[in-house]
């Protein structure tokens, strides 16, 4: 028999090769650590290398192993002690289960002390996780906690009008109370806190960066665009999509009488993708916001907190996935305002987004990775090929890398067509900043193909013919 078909689909496990019991805290860490994460396997009688030696007298350590469990782990932990039988010995398999009244601490002497797991050790919880261990040990949530901010002090107006525009319905003063925003004592929930117009909660901040290459170090200029972002979490994400938007392009091609547009981003995977940070992100973790980094080839939505389980997204399939919801106040909130669905089926419509588009390929499939501490997104760039090629949007044309000779040629043809021109306008034309607009500009009149029109603010430009 193999001892894997023992430990079985548990992703956590320990082996231990004797029960220690004048010492059983280095095993009993495990017990604490899988009654408050997702439970786990603890086996006696195997070596590190997997080897079967067995328990000379493995009635009495089962007896002694069942009896620490109840005597040091508070609360009781639920558990499953199993005697086994492999190739003539006999080990012992402790099962244990995720906890309902967590946090399970492990008493040594005078100290308490809970454990978690990471990786594959079991260490000290922090004051932040310990918190959280105590929230679902009361079936409570962060976002149902009450603050010390008085309604008086907080304005709605985003959310008001936010939601008039979206259910074409009249927010209520009763709402605030129905929405789960203030308590019966007029005291915001930090739900209430994380909805309202000002920036009661520092740490719920969204940092936004398009960056210059492909990474966060091109060797040149680093970050093209960036912007911090505050206030309510509506406000938050629609800057957020604001700034995605700006900093996208979208190509075309004519077909028979009409232009199919092809999107660097489907909209609806970088709407689902934003409100998947925010709804699901752990509010308590302190010093961490949700980053978005965008790439020329991609772009990347970091929110910290992994899967509400603990598992990993990316052992599980995006399809088969139920909805877990870390914050389940915030998207009872954004579901009214039918910014999700209840269902959370986020992910999915991610990846549904990108396969109806006639410009994905598999290798353009969004990615989803998480950890303990994190939640990482990546979306393709759908128009991405590292070539120096033009991207039509509209009847604006952007430059995808720089191209000095082809910006120039595109100056001119739009000089052709028009009588005169700003700045301003190339700066919308080619999508790039002013001051290299103005270097090509500049450029342009010193050969002698432009000539300029007035000085300082009421400067123009012209073909000279």
């Amino acid at each position: 028999m193999n001892l894997q078909d023992y430990i079985g689909e548990s992703s956590q496990y320990d082996k231990k090769q004797q029960v220690e019991k004048r010492k059983p805290k280095s095993w009993l860490k495990s017990i604490s650590s899988f009654a408050n994460g997702q439970g786990g396997k603890l086996i006696f009688g195997v070596l590190e290398d997997n080897s079967v030696i067995g328990l000379e007298d493995f009635q009495k350590d089962s007896e002694d192993v069942s009896e620490l469990i109840k005597v040091r782990i508070d609360p009781i932990p639920e558990f499953d002690l199993e005697l086994i039988e492999m190739a003539g010995k006999v080990i012992i398999t402790i099962t244990v289960y995720p906890g309902r009244n967590t946090p399970y601490y492990v008493v040594d002497g005078g100290s308490k002390v809970a454990y978690t797991r990471v990786g594959n050790e079991s260490v000290p919880v922090s004051s932040i996780q310990l918190t959280q261990l105590a929230l679902r040990g009361q079936q409570k949530t962060y976002d149902e906690l009450v603050t010390d901010v008085h309604v008086e002090n907080a304005a709605f107006s985003k959310l008001k009008s936010l939601y008039y525009q979206r259910t074409r319905k009249t927010f209520q003063e009763s709402d605030l109370d129905s929405f789960g925003l203030v308590t019966d004592k007029d005291f915001l929930t930090y739900t209430g806190a994380l909805l309202a117009d000002e920036s009661l909660v520092r740490q719920s901040r969204i940092f936004c960066t398009r960056w210059n290459g492909l990474t966060k170090a091109n060797g040149r200029m680093d970050a093209l665009d960036d912007v911090e972002l505050s206030g309510s979490l509506l406000i938050q994400l629609q800057d957020a999509e604001a700034f995605i938007n700006r900093n996208s392009h979208k190509s075309w091609k004519k077909v028979g009488q009409y232009r199919v547009e092809y999107p660097d981003y489907p909209e609806r995977a970088v709407a689902e993708a934003m409100v998947n940070a925010i709804i699901h992100r752990d509010y308590m973790e302190l010093g961490s916001e949700i980053h978005v980094d965008m790439f020329d080839d991609r772009l990347e939505i970091y929110s910290p907190g992994g899967m509400v389980d603990g598992t990993k997204i990316q052992d599980k399939d995006v399809n088969l996935l139920s909805s877990k919801r870390r914050n389940p106040i915030i998207a009872d909130v954004f579901s009214r305002m039918d910014l999700m669905e209840r269902r959370g089926s986020g992910l999915r419509k991610i990846l549904d987004s990108y396969t109806q588009l006639d410009n994905y390929s598999e290798k353009l499939a969004p990615e989803f990775h998480s950890n303990e501490s994190e939640f990482i997104v990546i979306l393709k760039n759908l128009n991405y090929s590292g070539d120096k090629v033009a991207i039509t949007s509209g009847d604006k044309v952007a430059i995808t890398s720089g191209d000095k000779k082809l910006q120039m040629n595109l100056i001119l043809e739009f000089a052709q067509q028009n009588e005169s021109f700003r700045t301003k306008d190339i700066e919308e034309l080619l999508q790039i900043r002013s001051s290299r607009a103005r270097k090509l500009i500049s450029d342009l009149v010193t050969e002698g193909r432009l000539e300029a029109l007035g000085e300082n603010r009421n400067r123009r430009y012209q073909l000279i013919k």
